[in-house]
C-alpha cells in the first residue's frame, strides 16, 4: 500500500478552485482517475499518496490546460472560501511575518508528510522557507509551484500586492532542498510615518537655512512649512488610524469567533456529560438511545439525528431511534436496512461502520458516484444535502453508526462536529454494550428462575405451569396499577418462586385427590417459611431483596386470617397481596385432583366476596379487568378466524 503524504485538505482547495473557476470540469471524473473519492476529500483526517496526488494533477492539467494550475490553487489557498477563520487568525496577528513563523509547524503537523518546512526571519518584510525532503519520498515539479503559489497567498492576506519570492535552490534543478526567500512591501501606514519624518526634517533644515540667509523669506516659507507638514502629519494619522481600525475589526471578529467557539465547546462539553449522566442510570438499549437522541436534538444545532445499530448477526444495520423526521420518513427509516454482509455495498453509512471512521459529507451530490441505487434512493426520500456519519465502536468493534444532518436554513456541518460527534459516539458504544451484557446476565437470571419454578411444578402434571400463570397474572394486575417497571420486575420474579417452598412437602400430600387432613394442611402451609428461608439464601441485590418475604407471604390475608404469620391490612407487602389474588385464580381455574376448574365468572365471584376481608379489593378489581379485557380480545381474535 502507498505511503500516505499529503492531507485532503490540499486536494479540497484545489476542488473549491475548481468549483469556483473551471466549473466545466467533472470533478467527479478527476477524482476516480487519482483513485480518490469525494468521502475521502471531505475527510479531514484523510492522507493521500504521492501516486494519488500526481494522478490528480496529471488530469487536471489535460483538461483545463493551465500549466500554472497548481500556483493559482496554492494562491487559492487565501480566498474566503478556503481559509474561514483562519483568514481572521492571521489578519489579527497584524503582520505577515508572524504568519510565515508559523508555516513551518502548520505544515509539518497537518498538511504534508513528505517534507520537513522551516522558517526563519532575515528582515522585517522578508523571511526564508527552507523544504528538504524526507528520505524515501519523491514530489514533483508541480508540488514546487503550489507551495509558491500558498507562500503568495500568505502575504496577500494582508497586502493586496503580491510578495517577490526568490527561489535560489531548488530539489528540482538538482540542490538537496528547496530554498524560498519571500519579501513582501511594508504596510502603507508605515511608509507615510517614515515620509512624514523624512519631510518634517527637511521643512525643518530649510527654515533654519532662510532665517540665516533671508530671515524676510522665512517668514513667508515657515508658515508653508508648518502647514505642509501638518497636513502630512493628518494624512500619515489617518492612515494609520484607518489600519489601526481594521486590525481592531480583525481582532473583534476573531473574539467573536472565538468566544462563538468556546460557547459551542462548552455546550458541547455539557451535551457529552448530560448523555453519560442520563444513560448511566439505564440497562436497556430502547431507552439509552431514546435519551441520547432527547439530548441531541435539545442541545445540538442539527435539523435530524438518526442512530442505527448492527443485528445480532452483524448482517444489516437497522434503524433503533431518530429526531426531526416527519412521520412518513420514520416509516422509510423503519423499513429501510444497509446490508453488511456484501461486499460491493458502498454506502457511506456501511463504509463508515466497517472502517471505523468517520466522513463529514459537504454535498450528497459530489458522492452520488460512489453510493448504490439503494443508498440514492435514501438520501432522496429524506432530502438530505450535508450530513456527518460516526461510527459508534466499543472495545474495538463496531456497534453502529450516528448520522447528523442539516438543511438549508442550517449551518454548514464542519470538522468540530464530527470532533463532537466522534467524542460522544463510544460513550453510547459503553453504554450499549453494558446494556447487553445486562440484557444478557438478566436473561441467565430469569432462566435460572423458571427452571426453579418448573422444577416445582414438574412434580404433578396438574399443577405444570402453574408458576409462570401466576406471574403472567400478576404481572397483569402491576400493569393495570401502573406500577413502575423495576417494582413489577421484583413482583414477576416472587410470584415465579411463590410456591418454592412445596419442595419439602411430600408428593403424597401435594397429590392427595380427596380432602386434607389438618394434620396435611398444616404440613402444606409449611411451604410459605420454607419458600421464604430458601429463598433467604439467594444473593438478590437491589429491589430483588424484597423477594423471600414477599413470595413467603402471599397466603397472609387482609383480615389477619393467614399464614404464616398472620399479618394484617398494609402489615402485608402490596406485591404478596398481589400475588395472592392471582394464585387464587389460577388455582380455582384449574384443574386440580380433588375438583373440576371453575368457570372464570365464579372465580370473579369468590374474589369479590373476598375483597376487603382476604383480599385487596383494588387488586380483585385490577385482576378483573385484565382478565376480561382478556378474554374479549380472544373471543374477538377467534371470531375473525371463523
Amino acid at each position: 500500500m502507498s505511503t500516505p503524504l499529503y492531507n485532503s485538505s490540499i486536494i479540497d482547495t484545489y476542488i473549491k478552485l475548481i468549483k469556483s473557476k473551471y466549473n466545466f470540469v467533472n470533478v467527479g471524473e478527476l477524482l476516480s482517475y487519482a483513485n480518490m473519492t469525494y468521502l475521502e476529500v471531505s475527510d479531514q483526517g484523510h492522507w493521500f499518496s504521492q501516486e494519488q496526488v500526481n494522478l490528480f494533477y496529471e488530469k487536471l492539467l489535460k483538461v483545463t490546460g493551465n500549466e500554472n494550475i497548481a500556483r493559482e490553487a496554492g494562491r487559492y489557498a487565501a480566498s474566503p472560501e478556503a481559509m474561514g477563520i483562519i483568514r481572521q487568525y492571521f489578519l489579527g496577528l497584524v503582520g505577515p511575518a508572524k504568519a510565515y513563523s508559523l508555516i513551518g509547524e502548520a505544515a509539518n503537523t497537518k498538511i504534508v508528510r513528505s517534507s520537513v518546512y522551516t522558517s526563519r526571519q532575515i528582515a522585517s518584510n522578508s523571511v526564508e522557507i527552507t523544504v528538504t525532503p524526507r528520505p524515501g519520498t519523491h514530489e514533483e515539479p508541480f508540488q514546487c509551484q503550489n507551495r509558491m503559489g500558498f507562500f503568495e497567498a500568505v502575504a496577500s492576506v494582508f497586502n493586496a500586492k503580491l510578495p517577490h519570492i526568490e527561489h535560489p535552490e531548488c530539489m528540482f534543478r538538482g540542490d538537496r532542498v528547496c530554498r524560498y526567500t519571500v519579501s513582501w512591501d511594508k504596510v502603507p501606514f508605515t511608509f507615510r510615518n517614515h515620509t512624514r519624518y523624512a519631510a518634517g526634517l527637511l521643512l525643518l533644515a530649510l527654515t533654519g537655512y532662510f532665517l540665516k540667509v533671508d530671515p524676510a523669506t522665512a517668514r513667508v516659507v515657515a508658515p508653508w512649512s508648518i502647514t505642509a507638514f501638518l497636513t502630512l502629519t493628518l494624512i500619515s494619522l489617518r492612515s494609520e488610524k484607518k489600519a489601526l481600525i481594521l486590525s481592531q475589526q480583525s481582532l473583534v471578529n476573531l473574539t467573536d469567533s472565538l468566544f462563538e467557539r468556546v460557547e459551542i465547546n462548552y455546550n458541547n462539553a455539557l451535551v457529552t456529560n448530560e448523555i453519560g449522566q442520563a444513560i448511566s442510570r439505564l440497562t436497556e438499549v430502547h431507552d439509552i438511545l431514546s435519551d441520547v437522541i432527547q439530548i441531541l436534538e435539545k442541545r445540538l444545532d442539527y435539523s435530524r439525528g438518526l442512530i442505527l445499530l448492527a443485528n445480532p448477526e452483524k448482517s444489516r444495520l437497522v434503524f433503533h431511534a431518530g429526531f426531526g423526521y416527519h412521520d412518513e420518513q420514520l416509516a422509510f427509516l423503519g423499513k429501510t436496512t444497509f446490508h453488511l454482509d456484501r461486499p460491493d455495498s458502498k454506502g457511506v453509512f456501511v463504509i463508515s461502520f466497517r472502517e471505523q471512521r468517520p466522513f463529514l459529507v459537504a454535498d450528497v451530490k459530489d458522492i452520488e458516484g460512489n453510493l448504490s441505487g439503494k443508498s440514492q434512493n435514501f438520501a432522496k426520500q429524506l432530502l438530505s444535502q450535508t450530513f456527518i456519519c460516526c461510527p459508534i465502536i466499543c472495545e474495538g468493534e463496531s456497534l453502529g453508526i450516528i448520522a447528523v444532518d442539516n438543511l438549508k436554513s442550517k449551518r454548514p456541518l464542519v470538522q468540530s462536529d464530527v470532533s463532537l460527534l466522534m467524542g460522544i459516539a463510544p460513550v453510547i458504544g459503553i453504554s450499549i454494550r453494558n446494556a447487553k451484557l445486562h440484557e444478557a446476565k438478566s436473561n441467565q437470571f430469569s432462566s435460572f428462575l423458571k427452571v426453579m419454578a418448573a422444577s416445582i411444578d414438574a412434580r404433578d402434571p396438574l399443577t405444570a405451569g402453574h408458576s409462570e400463570k401466576v406471574t403472567e397474572y400478576s404481572d397483569e394486575i402491576c400493569e393495570e396499577l401502573g406500577l413502575p417497571r423495576s417494582e413489577r420486575e421484583m413482583i414477576r420474579v416472587a410470584a415465579l418462586l411463590h410456591d418454592y417452598g412445596k419442595i419439602g412437602v411430600p408428593d403424597a400430600i401435594l397429590k392427595k385427590n380427596g380432602r386434607l387432613s389438618d394434620l396435611e394442611y398444616e404440613i402444606v402451609k409449611t411451604h410459605c417459611h420454607k419458600t421464604r428461608d430458601i429463598l433467604e439464601q439467594v444473593n438478590f441485590e437491589g429491589i430483588y431483596r424484597e423477594v423471600p418475604e414477599i413470595a413467603g407471604a402471599h397466603h397472609e390475608k387482609i383480615d389477619g386470617t393467614g399464614y404464616p404469620k398472620g399479618l394484617k391490612g398494609k402489615d402485608i407487602p402490596l406485591g404478596a397481596k398481589i400475588i395472592a389474588v392471582a394464585d387464587f385464580y389460577e388455582a380455582v381455574t384449574s384443574q386440580r385432583h380433588y375438583r373440576a376448574p371453575m368457570p372464570r365468572e365464579a372465580a370473579f365471584r369468590l374474589l369479590r366476596e373476598g375483597a376487603g376481608s382476604h383480599f385487596d379489593k383494588h387488586i380483585v378489581d385490577a385482576l378483573i379487568t385484565c382478565r376480561s379485557r382478556a378474554s374479549e380480545d380472544g373471543d374477538a381474535s377467534a371470531a375473525q378466524e371463523g
